[in-house]
């Protein structure tokens, strides 16, 4: 088997390009993700999926942004409608982890039925009261303890689907008052505070098989945003224990100042393993892969882990599963 490139990245429309097909084959990244732009009907995602891993030739990682809300790339009127993370779990009340389990055990379904299996969920960020508005309603509650059981059931969810998730932004975000598509956060937090809060749930899910990185400052630990530091690294590796795939938030984000292939090239030397990268012409896609280069020995053997998490999804039924939402959350479940 060849080596996995050390990337996940994006595709331009609907289908691939002869020059995206030509790309992809050479730079044989890891996986891809999918934005809105790539979505129009079932057969049409169906489709593009296949394309994506024919022209790779592996069962590539495919992982979209499907939370609910505002980040939600499925829409009606052919997948559901969610509502944001924050307002789900508010209405679910003393029952969320159940509804937190049916809805992404729903989303698994829908991901799945068109090719898709890797969700970037959940997202474990701790809600405060400064957190900006960009990540804040997207959150799970400010509780780092429900944060953690609320993120359980929505990756046990995704994982009884047959989707990977992805747990994000580590070591956590939740302080953040800029939005780091724009511009860096700095969390002057000191270090205990952030083991206690900002850092507890990702302790409590170390064991979910892929990570997504935050691009922020965490001023008592190290100078450097988190996604090219080393020193962050080695506190999610070794403090959060977490010993599985490590891709960046998308680099092409306003908070790393660099080149994307600068970027890229120092987030492999920070230690995560394989670099996302979005939003790019052709050109600036090959620079990013050529940067990245291959996966490291070590992180080839955690993108297998991650993939051997994979399973084919359990029989239920998706109908009754939706009903039962519905009765949990009084008919409020969807947006």
């Amino acid at each position: 088997m060849r080596t996995y490139g050390a990337t996940i990245l994006d595709a331009t429309g609907h289908r691939l390009s002869v020059d995206e097909k030509a790309f992809f084959r050479d730079a044989n990244p890891f996986g891809f993700i999918l934005f809105a732009r790539n979505i129009d009907t079932p057969d049409q995602v169906r489709a593009l999926c296949d394309e994506m891993r024919e022209a790779v030739g592996h069962e590539a990682v495919i992982t979209i942004d499907q939370e609910g809300g505002r980040v939600q790339r499925l829409r009606a009127p052919h997948w559901r409608e969610w509502l944001p993370p924050l307002d789900f779990v508010a209405i679910a009340g003393m029952q969320a982890e159940e509804a937190m389990y049916l809805k992404y055990r729903i989303i698994a379904h829908e991901l799945r039925s068109v090719g898709i299996d890797s969700n970037c969920a959940p997202m474990v960020d701790v809600a405060g009261p400064a957190t900006h508005e960009f990540l804040r309603n997207r959150c799970y509650g400010s509780d780092p303890v429900r944060v953690a059981a609320m993120g359980r059931a929505a990756a046990n969810g995704m994982l009884a689907g047959g989707v990977l998730p992805v747990v994000k932004h580590m070591p956590g975000h939740g302080r953040a008052t800029m939005d780091s598509h724009f511009d860096l956060p700095r969390v002057d937090a000191e270090r205990d505070d952030l083991d206690c809060v900002d850092f507890a749930p990702f302790k409590a899910l170390h064991d979910l098989p892929m990570g997504m990185t935050a691009h922020l400052v965490y001023d008592a630990i190290d100078p450097i945003p988190a996604t090219l530091s080393a020193k962050m690294m080695q506190l999610i590796r070794d403090d959060i224990g977490f010993d599985n795939l490590i891709m960046t938030d998308d680099i092409s984000m306003k908070a790393l100042c660099g080149t994307p292939a600068e970027n890229a090239a120092g987030a492999i030397a920070a230690g995560c393993d394989v670099v996302l990268y979005c939003n790019a012409p052709l050109a600036d896609r090959r620079c990013v892969a050529d940067a990245a280069g291959e996966m490291t020995t070590a992180a080839q053997t955690r993108a297998l882990r991650a993939l051997d998490m994979r399973k084919t999804p359990d029989d239920v039924d998706i109908s009754a599963l939706d009903a039962q939402l519905e009765a949990l959350l009084g008919g409020a479940g969807h947006g």
